[in-house]
């Protein structure tokens, strides 16, 4: 599996509830310049609509190489997820508060995948505990690198 392009926003922004895996439409150049590493999830989105699912605002580079014609960097990219996956997502976004979001972009058997989240956003004061809990992990981490070497 070789990662594209990650969402590293996406859990400090929100907690993770649920995960899926999803084959991406794309046209040829698209493809091209994914494989040189031309793709960034930051800022986009999941949508649904008229039971489809559809990645929003994503960016892929225009392919280099390519003759006259080139699809619009932040087109609107449908979402390969089977029914069932579909009617669970459904259900779980009209909950108050649940989302989805793209965390990550990959290869797996020549096939470019995104991996989408159910999440649920966190609040101000849930992102500095985060952050404090993560700094504290570091220096406990550190203290203890440095008692190993004694």
């Amino acid at each position: 599996m070789d990662i594209i392009s990650n969402n590293k926003k996406a859990f400090h922004e929100y907690f993770i509830e649920d995960t899926f895996e999803a084959g991406i439409v794309l046209v040829g150049s698209e493809v091209k310049s994914i494989r040189a590493g031309s793709m960034s999830l930051l800022e986009s989105f999941v949508i649904i609509k008229n039971d489809e699912v559809f990645l929003k605002n994503a960016y892929i580079k225009p392919y280099d190489k390519t003759s006259s014609f080139s699809p619009d960097t932040r087109r609107d990219r449908k979402l390969l997820l089977n029914k069932e996956e579909i009617q669970k997502l459904i259900r779980a976004t009209k909950e108050k508060g649940y989302t989805l979001i793209p965390l990550k972009s990959y290869f797996k058997n020549n096939k470019v995948k995104v991996q989408i989240a159910l999440a649920k956003g966190k609040k101000l004061y849930d992102k500095k505990e985060a952050l404090k809990e993560k700094s504290q992990k570091r220096e406990i981490e550190q203290a203890t690198k440095h008692l190993k070497k004694y």
